[in-house]
């Protein structure tokens, strides 16, 4: 991976959305609702205020508005600060 997040950041892979269908009618990606979980794929150092806790792996619970989407190689990802990860999922 070519990206490494900068100080609290960490960049997240969303687990995909699932696949909705109402009396046979497909629901279209953009109807879709966000998932709100994912998988940590690149951290920061942190700051020297604010240590990085998460780890490459960790799955994660993040808010509905949380991060800035970004595209690389085709796949999308989610970037935001460590403090917009709600949970760690055991």
């Amino acid at each position: 991976m070519n990206i490494k997040p900068l100080a609290d950041r960490v960049l997240v892979l969303p687990a995909p959305a699932e696949e909705k269908t109402i009396g046979g009618i497909i629901i279209p990606d953009t109807a879709k609702e966000k998932p709100l979980q994912g998988e940590i794929v690149a951290v920061g150092n942190g700051t020297k205020d604010e240590e990085m806790v998460l780890k490459v792996g960790d799955k994660v619970l993040y808010g509905k508005y949380a991060g800035n989407e970004l595209e690389f190689d085709g796949v999308k990802y989610l970037i935001m600060r460590q403090n917009d990860v709600l949970a760690v999922l055991g």
